[in-house]
């Protein structure tokens, strides 16, 4: 009978040790887009201790997150925009229709202090490698400003209303003729890349500037969970735990920090750090 109770006590000990610890803290969202229902957004961030984050969008929609919630949001600069829209909604990025924003503008509202990154950058919905010579010019102000530069990565969703969109610009080993000539741009890769595993973590490997959000890859809506795990496991086992961010892409905030929550081979200061601090220190100025 002693030796039953004594098996029943270490089966336990071991099973509540072996469980996975939940964050609570604070997050940090790094990929935030506008939605019309904005209220119920700016609700959701408050619920789940969001007091960060960094929206791109539509430059007019934009508008909306300037100073006025409990999050503090960062501001992006979407473009270059097939036909002038925002994929997916349809939105002109710019009232002037236009694809490229002029550089001087955009230096400008830099100065001002009116965007705080570069991104979304569609080159994939475009059509065209991260690398080509026409961003080139925005990614010389993002350098010389010192503001990070979210290049959209991966895949893409049906509906998405780009005529020219290739998937094969979506591998992150693309970037590299652009991290080379302008070694001091700040780089993060939406969507981690995936489904191109190696070219993200050649990628994180030779450039450290570089890092990534797991928005849709943390999405069980998107991804299924055997899939994430394999994924972030492969991340996290590169030693890549302090280059990974957070990020929701609009989608179920309750779904995708659980998703995150459940990585059962993340420790509670990893997840600290893929919630909030990596993110905090990659958008800090220098």
């Amino acid at each position: 009978m002693k030796l039953k109770i004594y098996i029943i006590v270490i089966v336990v000990f071991f099973s509540s040790c072996s469980k996975s610890e939940k964050y609570e803290g604070k997050i940090f969202d790094t990929h935030v887009h506008f939605t019309k229902d904005i209220d119920t957004q700016f609700d959701d961030f408050k619920k789940h201790k969001i007091i960060k984050g960094a929206v791109s969008s539509s430059w007019d929609n934009q508008e909306n997150y300037r100073g006025v919630t409990e999050t503090e949001f960062l501001i992006g600069l979407m473009f270059p925009c097939p036909n002038g829209i925002v994929p997916y909604s349809g939105q002109k990025c710019f009232s002037d229709g236009s694809e490229f924003p002029d550089v001087n503008w955009v230096k400008q509202q830099i100065a001002d202090n009116k965007i705080d990154f570069l991104g979304e950058v569609l080159n994939e919905y475009y059509g065209i490698s991260p690398a080509d010579s026409r961003l080139f010019p925005y990614y010389a102000l993002a350098e010389e400003f010192k503001i990070p530069v979210g290049i959209h990565t991966g895949l893409a969703g049906p509906g998405h209303l780009c005529p020219n969109y290739n998937l094969k610009m979506g591998d992150p080993a693309l970037m590299k003729d652009a991290l080379d000539k302008f070694p001091g741009l700040k780089v993060w890769i939406m969507h981690a890349g995936a489904p191109y595993l190696k070219g993200t973590l050649e990628t994180l490997k030779y450039y450290p500037q570089v890092y990534a959000d797991i928005s849709v890859l943390a999405n069980p809506d998107i991804i299924n969970n055997e899939d994430f795990h394999a994924y972030m496991k492969a991340l996290i086992d590169s030693g890549f735990e302090n280059r990974l961010m957070f990020g929701s892409d609009n989608g179920d905030l309750n779904k995708m920090i659980n998703a995150v929550n459940e990585l059962d081979f993340l420790t509670l200061e990893q997840k600290e750090k893929i919630f909030f601090k990596n993110a905090d220190r990659f958008f800090s100025v220098d």
